[in-house]
């Protein structure tokens, strides 16, 4: 179970977030949208730990995370937009330089884990700089998950990714909940959005809930 409390976050004098709060549970899939620029990427990179926040509370099954690195170490999976992966290394070196566990571990992974089901095995002595970007996606969701963490989180997991690549991708993630996993993303994409079984727009600093399954129209409408 994730539990956030009242999460603020200021840069000067623009208020990003306002006393932000929710929940997900194991096998919810929690999507987070709001127009361009609205603090989509702030929130997450807090939820990562990969930022601060200016107060508030991030819980992980009970475990307050906030000054705690090792607790979003441990629980907490993240994929930024941005390509994280040393372009000039082989997926095998990018897999073993990110992974977080032995080498034994990894190779479990590789046979019958996240790393297997996204089909980096497939791929292992190839540089990263010949890949598709699918296939970087892929890695780099696998590199994340490497710690078997029990959240993970994803910024625009499918921009710029074909049709092929996006849906393996959605089917891991189906899998993922399935095996009471917990995912928070953000998307523009309305199939990425169905998803999630949780959906709150971002507006102004703050997180309203808003309805699953609705059209482009209605969405764009929530963030006017």
């Amino acid at each position: 179970m994730l539990k956030v409390t009242s999460l603020y976050k200021s840069y000067k004098n623009h208020k990003v977030l306002k006393d932000v709060s929710f929940t997900a549970g194991p096998g919810e899939c929690v999507g987070i949208v709001g127009s361009n620029g609205c603090g989509k990427t702030t929130l997450l990179s807090i939820l990562a730990g990969a930022a601060r926040a200016d107060k508030g509370s991030i819980l992980f099954h009970g475990r307050e995370a906030v000054g705690h690195p090792g607790v979003f170490a441990e629980e907490a999976a993240y994929v930024p937009q941005e390509n994280p992966l040393m372009e000039e290394l082989t997926v095998k070196d990018n897999l073993s330089l990110w992974y977080r566990g032995s080498r034994k571990r990894m190779e479990e992974d590789l046979e019958s884990g996240a790393a297997a089901m996204l089909g980096i095995g497939d791929m292992l002595k190839k540089p990263v700089s010949t890949l598709s970007g699918g296939m970087k996606k892929r890695l780099s969701i696998a590199c994340a998950l490497s710690n078997h963490a029990s959240v993970l989180i994803l910024d625009e997991p499918g921009a710029a990714l074909d049709l092929e690549c996006k849906a393996d991708i959605r089917r891991y993630l189906e899998e993922y909940k399935k095996q009471g996993g917990t995912i928070l993303l953000t998307s523009h994409e309305l199939l990425e959005l169905s998803l999630c079984t949780v959906m709150y727009v971002l507006k102004s600093g703050s997180l309203l809930q808003a309805k699953t399954g609705l059209g482009e129209k209605e969405l764009i409408e929530l963030f006017t």
